[in-house]
C-alpha cells in the first residue's frame, strides 16, 4: 500500500509538471509569433494614422491561434527565428476565422515557416493585377478551412490598409495556376494545401479568392448613407 500511494504522488507531480511545462511553452510561442508582426509594425511612420478603406482604424495586432497548428508546423517555426528574413511587406488578417499573418516575400521552406508569402510572378502589393499569397494549411492558413464568400480581408501595409471581399472558393489540382492570372479587378488569391488534414503531402490546392473593394464606391455610399 505504501509503495501505492508513493506511486500515486509521484505520478501526481508529473502531471502537474507536464502541465505547467504545456502552459508555459504555449506563452512561448504566442511571444515568438509576435516578432515577425512587430517587425512590421515597427516600419510604420509615426505621424501616418492608418485607416481602412471605410475610415475605421483597425485593431491592434492579435495573436495568431497556434491551437490550431500541427506540432511540427510550430517547430518549423521556432526553428526559423533563428534565421534572418526581411521585414514583412504587410500583414494579413481574416477577423471572422481568425487569421493574421505576416507577409513576406517569396514562397520557399523558410519564409513559409515564418509566415505567408508573396507568389513569384503574381502582383505586387499596391498593384492592380492578381496579388497571389501561400501559407501552409497547419500553420497560418489553417484558419481558411472556416472562410466563406463575403468575408473580409484587410491587407495592411506601413502606409494604408487594402480591405478584400471574398466572392469565390475552389479546390484545383497543384497545376492548376490559372486561378493566379489577373484580370480587369485589383485581387486578392490565397493558396493552401487541402484536404486540412491530410496526412502526408495533400493532392490539391484550396483557393480563396478576394475583389478588392473599390475605394470610389465605399466613399459615395458613405455620402449617401
Amino acid at each position: 500500500m505504501k509503495c501505492l500511494k508513493n506511486l500515486e504522488r509521484l505520478l501526481l507531480v508529473v502531471g502537474f509538471g507536464l502541465l505547467a511545462f504545456c502552459v508555459a511553452a504555449k506563452v512561448h510561442q504566442i511571444l515568438l509569433s509576435r516578432a515577425a508582426i512587430q517587425q512590421f509594425e515597427d516600419l510604420k511612420p509615426p505621424a501616418v494614422n492608418v485607416r481602412t478603406d471605410s475610415g475605421v482604424t483597425p485593431p491592434p495586432a492579435s495573436e495568431p491561434d497556434f491551437l490550431l497548428w500541427s506540432r511540427q508546423r510550430v517547430k518549423h517555426y521556432e526553428d526559423s527565428l533563428g534565421q534572418h528574413l526581411a521585414p514583412p511587406l504587410a500583414v494579413l488578417r481574416i477577423p471572422r476565422v481568425h487569421v493574421e499573418a505576416p507577409v513576406l516575400e517569396g514562397t520557399d521552406d523558410l519564409t513559409l515557416n515564418r509566415g505567408v508569402g508573396r507568389i513569384e510572378g503574381t502582383a505586387h502589393l499596391g498593384e492592380n493585377g492578381n496579388v497571389g499569397i501561400a501559407g501552409h494549411r497547419d500553420g497560418f492558413f489553417r484558419g481558411l478551412k472556416d472562410i466563406k464568400v463575403g468575408d473580409r480581408i484587410d491587407l495592411e501595409e506601413p502606409h494604408g490598409i487594402e480591405t478584400y471581399v471574398v466572392d469565390h472558393l475552389e479546390v484545383v489540382d497543384p497545376a492548376n495556376v490559372s486561378v493566379l492570372l489577373s484580370n480587369s479587378k485589383p485581387a486578392l488569391t490565397l493558396v493552401t494545401c487541402y484536404p486540412f488534414y491530410y496526412i502526408g503531402s495533400a493532392p490539391q490546392r484550396y483557393i480563396v479568392h478576394a475583389e478588392r473593394v473599390d475605394r470610389e464606391a465605399q466613399d459615395v455610399g458613405a455620402s449617401g448613407s
